[in-house]
């Protein structure tokens, strides 16, 4: 299975009927998720401007995890619609993609201190 061989229909994006029921369930809590994060990162982008190059880049590589987020969730459907029920090895690939995403936040959030500890003296 080459998943970029293949098309993507982006009718099938707005369009559940495709996708089992246990499946779309999922769908929806993993979107909620990335919903969240996203919210977080807008939030945190407006409440401090981005100065520094290097906080530009961690903003950067936020919106890429969440980006994997999305593709590892697009890979495991379509492993599951194929027959592959590993469970535990998409959870992993999950977990792994939101914890560089929570690494990402706090390291975002730590720089984003240390700059108004400067900001007092």
């Amino acid at each position: 299975m080459n998943i970029f061989d293949r098309k993507i229909n982006f009718d099938a994006l707005l369009k559940f009927s495709h996708i089992t029921p246990s499946t779309q369930q999922h769908l929806k809590k993993v979107y909620a998720s990335f919903a969240l994060c996203m919210f977080v990162a807008a939030a945190g982008a407006y409440v401090h401007m981005v100065t520094h190059f290097i906080q530009a880049n961690l903003y950067v590589g936020l919106v890429v995890m969440c980006g994997f987020v999305l593709f590892d969730t697009q890979l495991i459907i379509e492993k599951a619609e194929h027959g592959d029920q590993d469970y535990i090895w998409h959870c992993i690939d999950l977990f792994l993609d939101f914890i560089t995403v929570f690494r990402k936040l706090m390291m975002i959030l730590a720089m984003n201190e240390k700059d108004k500890k400067k900001e007092k003296k």
